[in-house]
């Protein structure tokens, strides 16, 4: 069975709601093992509110949040519906995220892929950790052992020096991004800005669901555009061309500032281009998390 880790910035966009339940509701039918979620960013009800939400969907694993993250400020909106569904935890509750990656990778039987929809300081931690009490094994052998590839949100990759907000939002996501991207020693997939952008999916959740309250809430009653979910049912199909992309291979860079260039031929990265009409993406979506 496939094993994955997802990491998200759960925070201020509703896409990673969407994307979390298509995840949760493939481990909780048995398709795939969904090993744990570290979140990428943090305000204090980040793990409270993803733990309701995965109670709601009937499927709990480990969570981690990012501890010494002191650099965003978010609006924060669905959080606030999902943290009092859960009052008795906070973030001091669970493990911090860079240690769950660690921890989840070592003790993994076989190889796990990483699914990042938001900020890449966590992945980026934790393929530069030192060994420790958790493993004697540093980030990079852990990656190179048990990693089978990593599949991330981020980039546009449509144009040469392509600027997108995952990966150049902040300082510390400019400089995680940069050097991930450069001395990650697996394959990587990316599903850009111009995937996700003007498609829209939730729009089909039914009215009593609690994912329709979390849209309203963030601003979305009539759906959100599709990067996260995007990512997840590319990975879950395990190719662009099961999922409807084709790939575009070769070696990626994302600079100091963000911007990503791509040079094609061999290398161990690809970026997806549809091949496919939007309404093939949708539908395969909302059919997904309604």
């Amino acid at each position: 069975m496939r094993q994955f880790i997802l990491g998200t910035d759960w925070g201020e966009d509703v896409d990673d709601c969407l994307a979390a339940r298509i995840l949760l509701r493939a481990h909780k039918r048995g398709e795939i093992n969904l090993l744990g979620i570290g979140i990428n960013t943090r305000v204090e009800e980040s793990c409270p509110s993803l733990y309701a939400f995965m109670e709601n969907e009937g499927a709990i694993v480990p969570i981690g949040v990012d501890k010494n993250l002191k650099h965003v400020i978010m609006q924060i909106s669905y959080q606030r519906v999902l943290a009092p569904l859960a009052p008795n935890l906070t973030n001091d509750n669970f493990e911090d995220a860079v240690r769950l990656y660690r921890r989840l990778l070592a003790e993994a039987k076989g190889k796990v892929e990483i699914l990042e929809v938001g900020f890449m300081q966590v992945i980026n931690g934790a393929l530069m950790s030192e060994p420790d009490d958790i493993s004697s094994k540093s980030g990079l052998e852990l990656f190179e052992e048990k990693v089978e590839r990593v599949w991330t949100m981020g980039g546009k990759w449509d144009q040469q020096g392509g600027l997108e907000y995952n990966y150049s939002k902040y300082d510390f996501t400019r400089e995680a991004t940069h050097n991930f991207v450069d001395k990650c020693p697996c394959p990587i997939t990316f599903l850009g800005w111009e995937i996700g952008a003007n498609l829209i999916t939730g729009d089909a959740v039914k009215d009593d669901d609690l994912l329709a309250k979390l849209l309203i809430a963030w601003g979305g009653e009539k759906g959100r555009e599709s990067w996260d979910p995007m990512l997840v049912t590319l990975a879950l199909a395990g190719s662009p061309e099961k999922a409807g992309y084709k790939a575009v291979c070769g070696t990626a860079t994302v600079d100091e500032n963000g911007r990503n260039y791509f040079k094609e031929g061999e290398g161990l990265h690809q970026y997806v281009v549809k091949a496919q009409p939007d309404s093939y993406y949708k539908e395969i979506i909302n059919n997904a998390v309604k």
